[in-house]
């Protein structure tokens, strides 16, 4: 993959990939809001085909994304919860399995990040909450200090 960024005036600068381009104006959307955006629009895209590849329509569906930044520069992503919001006529197994196969295996961009960045996910399917706060299981892991058994610490075992 090979992608181009060319200033061309201002706060304006045309991106360019293989397939198209487009214009980033940082005053409308900054570089860090596109690639948020290219987080959840990965995985958004995965659920939709998967459900689609099993024959069935996604409806209304919608991913919001609320992540927590580090404060001090680099201001990197520390956290992002992933709430999913959609209808189908499948049942809340196979919604579930959809949006874990993208976060796990399928959106490239989730698995780009998920080494560093603490990732959740909240799954809002025909109405009803099936999934609240989980953590995927290849996620950010919060530091756990075991002891040795003679008493000395010992910090994530693998």
């Amino acid at each position: 993959m090979e992608v181009k960024i060319e200033h061309i005036r201002d706060t304006k600068y045309k991106a360019t990939t293989s397939k198209s381009s487009f214009i980033i104006d940082t005053t409308k959307i900054t570089p860090v809001e596109y690639f948020a955006a290219g987080i959840i629009g990965c995985t958004s895209v995965d659920i939709i085909e998967l459900a689609k590849r099993d024959g069935f329509v996604v409806k209304n569906f919608q991913l919001k994304a609320n992540i927590e930044r580090s404060n001090s520069i680099p201001a990197k992503f520390n956290k992002i919860e992933l709430i999913y919001k959609f209808d189908g006529s499948f049942d809340d197994i196979k919604a579930k399995r959809y949006v874990l196969s993208s976060l796990e295996s399928y959106c490239t961009t989730i698995n780009s990040i998920r080494d560093s960045v603490k990732v959740l996910y909240t799954i809002i399917f025909n109405g009803k909450n099936i999934a609240n706060k989980e953590s995927i299981a290849s996620g950010k892991k919060e530091e756990t200090i075991f002891d040795d058994g003679f008493g000395a610490p010992v910090c994530c075992p693998s």
